[in-house]
């Protein structure tokens, strides 16, 4: 059974930086495309970035475009580098991995495997 944690969630200030880690393991497949999500309080979970794995291929939210970055190692554990955080970015964030293809990376009804989330708080 697929097991994700997410790490690196935290406080910072409007402008500063975070990189969440997804930690991976009991993979008996490989993932297409692993993504990440975010959840505020009151609000539905909304996609934020994707990354195919075999490709590399990554794709973003508008609202996140030019200021995150996901990536991922050879260990198929993915990361989020979050840079210039806005006071509109805090939420829970999660990561999710989807075994094949499908145009709706977007959609959380697409996803089985699912981490438990870290928190990620901007200051303004």
């Amino acid at each position: 059974q697929v097991r994700l944690v997410e790490s690196g969630g935290g406080s910072v200030q409007a402008g500063g930086s975070l990189k969440l880690s997804c930690a991976a393991s009991g993979y008996t497949y490989s993932p297409y495309f692993m993504a990440w999500f975010r959840q505020a309080p009151g609000k539905e979970r909304e996609a934020v970035a994707v990354i195919y794995t075999g490709s590399g291929r990554t794709l973003y939210v508008d609202s996140v475009k030019g200021r995150f970055t996901i990536s991922q190692d050879n260990a198929k554990n993915t990361y989020l580098q979050m840079n210039n955080l806005k006071p509109e970015d805090p939420g829970m964030y999660y990561c999710a991995a989807h075994r094949s293809y499908s145009d709706s990376w977007y959609s959380e009804n697409t996803y089985a495997a699912w981490g438990t989330g870290t928190q990620v708080t901007v200051s303004s």
